[in-house]
């Protein structure tokens, strides 16, 4: 059997209409964190998955000495192919999860940039400010 197990442990965003600065800053921090964390299983997994590969590889190879039938040879290659090009998969999600991760980064920080001198300056303010698109109308 597998040892992976579902779990909700992982950071998770609200996806709201809420578009402060410290609010858009928290989701990006967030969706940053969660695709670090997916990253990290995906690499645990790319690693199971290949080290499984590997030993069904051997497995077929021993049951090929013992002189079994034929079709549990051809079952347990076709496990390790198939774990193989599994594990090819996941290490494009991993590769994709790795570079959502820093693109995130990048945004929190390009978005901290432009707009946290702004927020700090609306935040000081005694007096109310318009919202958002106020003078667009």
């Amino acid at each position: 059997m597998s040892d992976l197990t579902p779990h909700n442990g992982g950071a998770t965003a609200r996806t709201d209409g809420d578009n402060r600065y410290k609010a858009v800053q928290h989701k990006l921090k967030t969706l940053a964190t969660a695709m670090d964390l997916a990253a990290g299983e995906l690499e645990a997994l790319l690693l199971s998955m290949r080290t499984n590969a590997q030993r069904s590889e051997g497995l077929a190879v021993d049951i090929a000495n013992a002189e079994l039938d034929r079709k549990f040879i051809e079952m347990t290659n076709q496990v390790s192919v198939a774990l193989g090009g599994a594990a090819v998969e996941v290490k494009k999600l991993h590769e994709t999860a790795q570079e959502v991760s820093g693109l995130a980064h990048d945004a929190r920080r390009t978005h901290a940039r432009l707009y946290e001198g702004l927020d700090d300056l609306r935040s000081s303010r005694k007096e109310r400010t318009p919202k958002p698109g106020f003078f667009a109308r």
